[in-house]
């Protein structure tokens, strides 16, 4: 290994911006696996063919952080990691194998962590006030809530940390003012609560404690008192994580200092940024971080819902992949079979839907959408706060300009409601003083709905900037916008998709659970698109975000291909487990066993309440029911013990392998050779049946991993493993060998055509696939379906050695070994190649 001490190479100057990645590989730092871990890793991943090392956020987080979005030093390459010497070493490390890293950047939020003095920045800014140099860098409301006592005028910041109300907590003596503890330059005492360490304003440290609280810059409260009173703003909803004001130049420089400079020495060569549309102008820091690296690889974790479309304006390669995931889940997702599927699930739920009829329209994912935005903007809603920000700035405009007056406060409370819940997208991209973007006016439109309440045509054109600009207007205008990126994640992302669970793949980042599978003309079509207008773009298919991983997907995905199979078989195990557990809690409980299977019960019980408590339903982070929690738990760890139910789910699992191998190598290979650039998450180079975190970010065993490499390509029938680690290798390979050229559809005809996807990359790749594997079974298989391979020379199956002319090729043949085919041109005479030729 290349020692610590060698430094990767600068940048030369006006180099220009390097090559898109080939592939990407994510690496999920953590104390349990640090950047000198990851440089033991290096040599298995070049072999395995990737081109870049995609690493989770480097700079310091909170102590003990397993994801790293917890920023509390930008000055700093996190010691938990190994610090900045360890990235270097991997740095030099990657390229001595000809790999280069892309690194994940936070450039929303900071952490306001225990204790607090770890975050320097907002320490001061607790201390000092909107005097703070600091004080720019937060997203805080000052106005929002009245200041000391000897300047009520001035704001503070409200903290809800506390257990209890103020008076409870001050009656039992839980705050105490210490007199040492503080950061070296600050007051020489402290406040501290629990493992709460805040500063105190100079000077009134002395002062009896009911006072002293009441001089502070912040003031502290319970912390139930946050959806409704909170005055910064946060990622989603998360208290412990402070919105950072990176469109201030000041700003993204003291933030991105470190990592620009490590871009500059050639340690880091492109950059994924978590949440763009946290951003008050994602256009903008763009452009800026653009200049600043003079164009680096950046793609941006941006949510697309339904046909929306990245910015054209943007300056980045694309996104991280979650449209690429929803069209190639969807391609192997049976539409009508996953409707009539959610027809079964709602009978199963003793609803008026007939057993043999698909759901009704509206669809019912779409009102339990609308629901969970309603619910997180309603007067007592989780983003209540954010909307009474709103409010807040509407009424100032209106006491300052007669034509938007006499709006009630409650009436503006209601319109922002109405508006978010009906926003059909994560965010409008109207920019203060800039023409409003067509597809943005259309999406409030559609949110409005045809109201003529004014109150809703008010909120709907300050949310454009239509009514001209000023602080208070541009101000609306960009708050609207993070307000509404907020509702969607958590008003549907982690709330509705735990409410409707006819079919969890489904349920996904980017997912609409209400237009399940796409058509292979769609597609296509999806493909062009890509390589027309982001040939860079990342793909994805598991992140550490997923809910489900890729091939827990591939398996739910085969109960759309039999829905009246699997309703019986859920009724059955609920019968077999007894009375008890309410009934869309079993159907969680048995497509999470299937999912993940085989799933140890602590594992299982995790996932089970994080789900129900992100539902809301029947219990909740805030609110929780420990009666309803103890017997979801129950009930999932009595399936381990019944001896008539557990042979049961195990044998069905078998019975959905041959169809669930065909989907996992099918989604494998397309992820693999699709336009873009697939980034692969941590160990999903074999089969992965993961949840939702923390589930699917655990260590990864590289080493293992290399093992096993060394001898994937042995044919070994049964074992998924050993196949999809040789179809991941052998497609990286591919790629880095020689960019794939230009897509190209290929049509199959016969029998079961719609069960093929096949396309062409230039003239000397062809992927084909299996769509669709049940059904494909009980058509009687391939029959007389056959495929043109384009002419020019043989081709050879990368997987299995085997080859085959070109032109017309029995799809039976093509993939008699095999449910998948990466084919690439024979380098010997065309003539002496015959069909099927092993």
């Amino acid at each position: 290994m290349t020692s610590a001490a060698e430094p990767a190479q600068p940048r030369p100057a006006a180099t220009p911006p390097p090559t898109p990645p080939s592939a990407s590989y994510r690496l999920q730092l953590q104390p349990g696996f640090t950047l000198r871990d990851a440089a033991a890793g290096v040599p298995y991943l070049a072999a395995l063919g990737v081109s870049h090392l995609h690493l989770s956020p480097l700079l310091e987080a909170a102590p003990g952080s397993t994801h790293g979005y917890d920023t509390v030093d930008h000055g700093r390459i996190s010691e938990q990691l190994g610090g900045e010497t360890a990235l270097r070493a991997l740095a030099a490390e990657a390229h001595r194998h000809g790999l280069r890293l892309i690194a994940d950047v936070v450039p929303n939020h900071m952490a306001v962590p225990v204790p607090e003095q770890l975050n320097q920045p907002l320490w001061h800014v607790l201390r000092d006030g909107p005097d703070s140099p600091y004080a720019r860098w937060f997203d805080i409301d000052w106005a929002a809530q009245p200041g000391p006592t000897d300047a009520p005028e001035r704001g503070r910041v409200l903290l809800p940390l506390l257990g209890d109300r103020l008076g409870a907590v001050l009656s039992s003596g839980e705050l105490t003012v210490d007199g040492t503890g503080a950061p070296a330059g600050g007051p020489g005492a402290v406040l501290r609560y629990h493992d709460h360490t805040l500063p105190l304003r100079p000077g009134t440290e002395d002062l009896p404690l009911a006072e002293l609280l009441a001089r502070q810059w912040y003031r502290l409260a319970w912390w139930r008192l946050a959806r409704t009173e909170l005055n910064y703003r946060r990622f989603f909803t998360v208290n412990e994580l402070i919105a950072v004001r990176v469109e201030i130049p000041e700003v993204f420089e003291a933030t991105h200092d470190v990592l620009l400079r490590l871009h500059r020495d050639g340690v880091l060569d492109g950059f994924r940024i978590d949440h763009p549309d946290g951003l008050a102008d994602p256009r903008g820091y763009l452009r800026r971080l653009a200049e600043a690296t003079g164009g680096a690889y950046t793609v941006v974790e941006k949510i697309l819902t339904g046909d929306e479309r990245l910015p054209a304006d943007w300056p980045c390669a694309g996104t991280t992949g979650y449209d690429a995931l929803r069209r190639i889940d969807g391609v192997l997702t049976d539409h009508a079979g996953a409707g009539r599927l959610a027809g079964r699930y709602e009978h199963f739920l003793g609803g008026a839907a007939p057993a043999g009829e698909p759901c009704a329209d509206p669809h019912p994912a779409v009102a339990a959408a609308r629901r969970g935005r309603a619910d997180m903007t309603g007067p007592r809603g989780e983003l209540a706060a954010e909307v009474e920000r709103l409010v807040r700035l509407a009424v100032r405009i209106g006491a300052a300009e007669p034509a938007h007056a006499d709006h009630a406060p409650w009436q503006l409370r209601d319109a922002l409601q109405r508006v978010l819940t009906g926003y059909p997208a994560y965010r409008p991209y109207a920019r203060p003083g800039e023409p409003v973007p067509a597809v943005s006016a259309e999406q409030l439109r559609a949110a409005l709905d045809g109201s003529a309440d004014p109150s809703d045509r008010l909120v709907a054109e300050l949310a454009l900037g239509r009514l001209g600009t000023g602080p208070e207007k541009d101000e609306f205008c960009v708050r609207f916008a993070q307000t509404a990126a907020a509702v969607a994640a958590k008003g549907v992302e982690d709330t509705a998709f735990y409410r409707w669970n006819a079919l969890l793949s489904l349920n996904e980042v980017g997912g609409e659970p209400a237009r399940p599978g796409l058509l292979p003309e769609d597609f296509h079509v999806w493909c062009h698109y890509v390589e027309r207008h982001w040939p860079a773009t990342m793909t994805v298919l598991s992140t550490h975000d997923t809910k489900r991983s890729a091939d827990a997907r591939a398996r739910l995905a085969v109960l759309a291909e039999q829905p009246d199979a699997w309703a019986a078989e859920a009724a059955a195990w609920s019968t077999a487990a007894g009375p008890g557990g309410d009934r869309d809690g079993d159907w969680l409980l048995w497509q999470t066993l299937v999912a993940a299977w085989p799933i140890t019960p602590d594992r299982l019980v995790t996932a089970l309440l994080k789900a129900a408590r992100e539902a809301k339903l029947r219990t909740s982070w805030t609110s929780p029911d420990s009666g309803y929690e103890q017997a979801l738990t129950d009930r999932a760890h009595a399936v381990y013990g019944n001896p008539g139910l557990l042979p049961r789910i195990e044998g069905y699992v078998r019975t959905l392998a041959p169809y669930a191998r065909s989907n996992t190598l099918a989604a494998a290979l397309l992820h693999l050779t699709v336009p873009g650039v697939p980034d692969l998450y941590q160990g999903s180079e074999e089969p992965l049946h993961t949840l939702v975190d923390p589930d699917n970010r655990g260590v990864v065993d590289l080493g293992a991993l290399a093992v096993r490499l060394t001898d994937s390509a042995t044919p070994r029938p049964g074992d998924l493993a050993r196949e999809k680690l040789h179809l991941t290798a052998a497609a990286l390979h591919l790629r880095r060998a020689r960019p794939l050229g230009a897509y190209r559809p290929l049509t199959a005809g016969g029998h079961s055509r719609d069960h093929l996807l096949a396309f062409a990359r230039g003239d000397d790749v062809v992927t084909a696939v299996t769509r669709l594997p049940y059904g494909l079974e009980r058509a009687g298989g391939w029959h007389d379906t056959a495929v043109e391979l384009p002419a020019g020379g043989g081709w050879t199956d990368e997987l299995t050695g085997r080859r085959f002319a070109a032109g017309t090729v029995p799809v039976a043949d093509l993939l008699a070994a095999s449910p998948v085919a990466l084919l690439t041109r024979k380098t010997g005479k065309p003539g002496k190649t015959r069909k099927g030729d092993a």
